[in-house]
């Protein structure tokens, strides 16, 4: 099958950062689906293994990044009991195994979802990864309700990237809370809006003040989805007593936990892999939280966060995608589509 690699971890200018390859076809596990991929996007974690800041493979061995496709099962494995061959799929997958990237790919039945029927592919494959990142933030780590109950107001650090687009989406129409985002140019600052954001603030300037004029009591949530060294003394100005952060990026400098006791201020981990990384109890929720999340979409409430259309899956436009991604200016999701 056709697949895109590389051998060495290269700046995304480099010829051989990433390369068009033919490789054999993965074979299906028991609890595995092997499914035809149709389209996939891309996310900061496929950039930052490419450049070698994450697990990898050592030098010389074909590494298939991607963590984001949509697609149709061709293959179940001896013990699969949710799809069938035929069935459109959407999934992340799992960081232990071969990605997206290929024409073919083998991943584990429950961490899949049903594709939104209303969605192309390419549209389907922007929300995975983010989706459940952005959910099991809100869900998981800060326990809200989906019952529109919450009172409070949750402040997204990075509203106009991947988990920002999903995650406004998902508090405005699963929680009570007032949604605040930060963007910091105009065509950003328009994404959030029309996301649902009741407010936006500029991530360049100091975040207590503005958010003083618009909550003076605080944020009650803040999902700190980039850059969190840079603005951890903003956000504690910026939040209310008992307060919870959620954070998804590993920190570029250590940060002083102690400055959050004052406000008993609560610190929450996201890493959407933690499920399926070591095969937790919990693992299916991800499949699941993906039909909750493709039937919001077809009911009209949830919309894909696909932005940037690079065209078909080849090393050439998969270069452009990582370029455009590690470039900061990214708004939404890059997908590709076809082979």
């Amino acid at each position: 099958m056709n697949a895109i690699s590389y051998r060495k971890h290269l700046p995304i200018e480099d010829p051989e950062s990433l390369v068009d390859v033919v490789i054999d076809q993965p074979k299906p596990g028991p609890r595995d689906l092997l499914v035809q991929v149709r389209a996939i996007s891309v996310n900061p974690v496929d950039t930052k293994i490419r450049r070698g800041a994450g697990p990898g493979q050592p030098s010389g061995e074909l590494k298939i990044l991607g963590w984001d496709a949509a697609g149709v099962v061709v293959e179940v494995g001896s013990e699969v009991t949710l799809f069938a061959p035929g069935d459109e799929v959407y999934y992340a997958g799992s960081l232990e195994r071969p990605g997206s990237y290929a024409e073919f790919q083998a991943v584990d039945e429950r961490i899949v979802g049903r594709k939104p029927a209303s969605l192309s592919f390419a549209d389907a494959a922007a929300l995975p990864l983010t989706t459940i990142t952005a959910w099991e933030l809100l869900f998981d780590r800060f326990s809200l309700p989906t019952t529109s109950a919450s009172q409070g107001t949750l402040l997204i650090i990075g509203g106009a990237g991947g988990v920002g687009s999903i995650a406004i989406q998902l508090a405005k129409k699963l929680t009570g809370l007032k949604v605040i985002a930060t963007a910091s140019r105009p065509e950003t600052v328009e994404w959030c809006r029309t996301l649902g954001a009741d407010e936006v603030i500029d991530h360049r300037q100091p975040l207590g003040a503005q958010m003083r004029k618009i909550v003076p009591e605080g944020a009650s949530h803040v999902l700190a989805l980039t850059k969190t060294e840079d603005h951890f003394d903003e956000i504690i100005e910026a939040v209310a007593p008992e307060a919870a952060i959620g954070l998804i990026e590993n920190v570029a400098r250590p940060l002083d936990i102690n400055k959050l006791k004052p406000k008993s201020l609560s610190l929450h981990w996201e890493f959407m892999f933690g499920r399926a990384r070591p095969q937790s109890p919990k693992m299916s929720e991800q499949g699941g939280l993906l039909n909750q999340v493709a039937e919001l979409v077809d009911a009209g409430r949830i919309r894909s966060t696909a932005v940037s259309h690079l065209g078909q899956i080849n090393a050439k436009n998969l270069k452009e995608a990582h370029a455009l991604v590690e470039s900061g200016r990214a708004i939404g999701k890059v997908v590709l589509e076809g082979f």
